[in-house]
Parts: C-alpha cells; sequence; structure tokens
C-alpha cells in the first residue's frame, strides 16, 4: 500500500536524484571530515618528535666527599653535564634547582618532573672502591615524577630524566674503570688484589635509577586526568546548553517549529529585536550554568568519588567558565545564524580540544597547536581546574590566567554580540515579518 503524501508532493528517489540537494551536505560534510581529522590526529601523531622544551627540574643535592685525597663533588658535574649535553632539537629545558625550588615549581605545575643527585652521593660512588667485607650500596639518582601536569607529560619526563641518569651512569662508570684498571693492585678494589668480574660490573654501570613521585595526587585523580574531563564536562555543558536555549527560544518565540516525532507545531510569532533575543539567550545561558555546574560536581565528587578540594572555588569556577562558554556560543549565533552554531563548534571543541595540552602536553604539540593554546579557552579552563584540583588553588598554578581569560572572553562575547546585532536592528534586519510590527 502507497503511503499517503501531500497533493503535487515528490517521491524521494526525485528528490535523490537532484544534484543540487546533494552539493552543499557533500561539501559541507567532506569538508569538515577533512578538517576534523587533520586537527585531532595532527596533534598526536608523534609527541617526541614534536617535543620542544619541556621543563624539567636538575636537582645538586650531594655534598661531595674527599676522593683519592682531593675534595670532589660528583653530583655537581652530573648535573653540569646533563645540563649542557647537546640538545639540538632543543626537547628538554632543563631547570638547575635546589630541592625545595624543585617542589615548589612541581606543586605549581611548572616542572612535568626532575632528576635529583642526593646527598652522599660522592661519598657512595667513592665506596665502590674501598676495600669492603660486603660491596657497598650502588650510587643512587632520583627521578620524580609530576603526575598533576598529565599522565603523558609527567611520563615523557621521567623517560627523558631515566635516559639522562642512565647516560651519566655511563660516563661515570668509563672513568671509574678506567681509574681501577690503572690502580696498583693492592689498591684494587677486590679480594686478592684483582678487580672480579662482578666489581668490574659494578663500576661500570655504578648507579641506580630510582623514581618517585615527586608531588603525589589522589588515587581517585584518574592519573592526572580528571583536570581535563572535568573541563570538558564543563566546556561541552556551555556549549550544547547554548544550542539547546537558543533553538528553544526560537521555538517558544515562533521563530522556529517544533516537531517531536510526527507531531509538528508552530507557536504565533513574538515580535522582538534581535537584541532582546540574544539578552534572553544569554541571561537563559548564565542561569542554566549555575544547574549544569552543579549536577558536574554532585555526579563526579558526590557520586563517583573524584578526589577534589577547594570545593566553593572549585564550584564558583565552573559556573563562570561555562557561563562564558555558553556566552560565547550565544553570541556567535546571534551574530551568523545557524551557521554560527557550527563556528562555534570549532571555535569550543574542534579547536580546543588538542590545543588543551591536557591529553598531549604543549611542548609535544606542533608549532601550530602551541599558537592555538595562547587563546582557546579549553587550555585557559583546564589550567584553571587543574590548580584547583592537583595544586591546592595556586595563582601561579595556572588560576590567574584561567580567571583573566574567563574575564576578557566574557566581556569580548558580550560585545561582540550585542554589537553585531544593534547593528542589524538599526538596520532592519528583523527576523519577523513586517506584517508582525
Amino acid at each position: 500500500m502507497t503511503p499517503n503524501r501531500p497533493e503535487g508532493g515528490v517521491r524521494a528517489r526525485q528528490v535523490l536524484r537532484n544534484p543540487k540537494v546533494w552539493a552543499v551536505p557533500t561539501i559541507i560534510v567532506g569538508l569538515l571530515a577533512l578538517l576534523l581529522s587533520l586537527l585531532y590526529m595532527g596533534g598526536i601523531i608523534n609527541p617526541r618528535a614534536d617535543l620542544h622544551r619541556l621543563p624539567i627540574g636538575l636537582v645538586n643535592s650531594d655534598r661531595g666527599a674527599t676522593v683519592a685525597g682531593q675534595q670532589q663533588n660528583l653530583g655537581a658535574q652530573i648535573t653540569a653535564g646533563i645540563a649542557t649535553a647537546p640538545d639540538p632539537r632543543g626537547q628538554v629545558s632543563w631547570r638547575v634547582l635546589d630541592r625545595a625550588e624543585a617542589d615548589d615549581q612541581m606543586a605549581s605545575g611548572k616542572l612535568a618532573g626532575a632528576l635529583e643527585v642526593p646527598a652522599g652521593f660522592t661519598a657512595a660512588v667513592a665506596a665502590l672502591g674501598a676495600p669492603a667485607q660486603q660491596p657497598p650500596p650502588r650510587p643512587t639518582i632520583t627521578v620524580l615524577t609530576n603526575p598533576g601536569v598529565g599522565s603523558l607529560e609527567s611520563s615523557l619526563a621521567s623517560s627523558i630524566s631515566q635516559s639522562a641518569a642512565q647516560q651519566a651512569s655511563a660516563r661515570l662508570g668509563a672513568a671509574l674503570t678506567a681509574q681501577a684498571q690503572t690502580q696498583p693492585p693492592a689498591q684494587a678494589p677486590a679480594q686478592g688484589g684483582t678487580v672480579s668480574n662482578a666489581a668490574q660490573l659494578q663500576l661500570a654501570d655504578p648507579v641506580t635509577v630510582d623514581v618517585q613521585v615527586g608531588h603525589p595526587i589522589g588515587p581517585h585523580s584518574g592519573l592526572g586526568l580528571t583536570a581535563f574531563y572535568y573541563t570538558l564536562l564543563l566546556v561541552l555543558c556551555g556549549f550544547l546548553g547554548a544550542n539547546i536555549i537558543s533553538n528553544g527560544v526560537d521555538v517558544a518565540l515562533g521563530y522556529a517549529a517544533s516537531e517531536l516525532g510526527p507531531l509538528r507545531t508552530q507557536r504565533p510569532l513574538v515580535p522582538i529585536t534581535r537584541t532582546g533575543t540574544l539578552a534572553v539567550t544569554c541571561v537563559m545561558s548564565v542561569a542554566l550554568s549555575v544547574l549544569t555546574s552543579s549536577l558536574v560536581m554532585l555526579a563526579t565528587v558526590g557520586i563517583l568519588g573524584m578526589d577534589a578540594s577547594h570545593l566553593p572555588l572549585l564550584w564558583v569556577f565552573s559556573v563562570c567558565a561555562s557561563a562564558a562558554v555558553g556566552l560565547g556560543v550565544q553570541a556567535l549565533v546571534a551574530a551568523f545564524g545557524g551557521i554560527g552554531q557550527l563556528i562555534g563548534m570549532f571555535v569550543f571543541i574542534a579547536l580546543s580540544l588538542p590545543s588543551s595540552g591536557a591529553t598531549i602536553p604543549l611542548q609535544a604539540l606542533p608549532t601550530f597547536y602551541r599558537g592555538l593554546a595562547v587563546f582557546e579557552p579549553m587550555r585557559q579552563l583546564s589550567d584553571g581546574v587543574r590548580s584547583i584540583l592537583y595544586f591546592g588553588a595556586r595563582a601561579d598554578a595556572g588560576l590567574t590566567r584561567a580567571w583573566t581569560m574567563i574575564a576578557i572572553g566574557t566581556v569580548a562575547a558580550l560585545a561582540f554580540g550585542f554589537a553585531m546585532t544593534t547593528y542589524y536592528d538599526r538596520k532592519g534586519l528583523h527576523r519577523f515579518h513586517p506584517e508582525s510590527d
């Protein structure tokens, strides 16, 4: 039985045979697929090759010791060698600090990790060549991780630090081996006046690398990823909420039809200026940000048990962050109409996610994405959330910058949106028909 269709209507196959029906969707969907693939995958293909000046602390806590009748500080030699080692691609930014400075910078997220030569290192090395009944403990170099900056960034810093420590051990081992071979037999570090095979192996690679957590975070912190996903929730709530509000207001005011399954309703048109419509949607976005941010916190902290402190500050920040995103989307929709939603998707999602520096650190992103991170909202907001969740809400951990960018983004969105709608209204470019005036 053939379904009824409106009198004079056309069949679906007739529509599909019309090239004009295919042209615009094909071009737009194809471009979206290409651009999204390039943007999302372009920043994560090879983080190590794109690595640029990853900040790692370099700490010498060694107090030195007398070796072969001379006062030496092997820790100073090792840290100086690491800091000045050739790095033609500029992948690492070694920061020579004391332990207190390193701890402070890890506690503010400014260091991805640290490499420390501990106190007593020179004395431990000297003991390797001294006669003893039992083999002396191996000297140790400590690698400090900072999971609060993100699992990948901390992992990269740990890998680089361990590699540097192993290379330092190899250089030190070569020097110790050469020294042992030139010593008189009576001074050789083994029984019978000769260097045993075990002693030779220990001298060749004398240093043990000990990996420790330099700035611990809670066990329910997603290995340093909860800040990113929490920020993503705030941005999605602001973005999707703004689109839903915009469409809902258009339906309520009669500028768009409401379709629910087969039911279609069209409300009477309510004459209102573009500026008035924008004011309505902006107020609603701010008001509903209070609701969505509260529910996000309830779900993540209250129900799922995410590690979080400074809850009042986190709530206020969440509301302001989500509201700022919502206002930005409303401004774009008011200025560009339906295409504004697509522009907003690129600004707040497509370009923002890969440049956030939350999953792939900024130092491991191509230059293009590091440039985007200067102004893209996800980077600014994730720094603020990370500061609150992991770094004691320290201002210098990114919180001050986050508040500043929220303020700038809010003012810019309101100024742009209302400037455009005021211009349209003054030009008589109303959304309602003249007979509705």
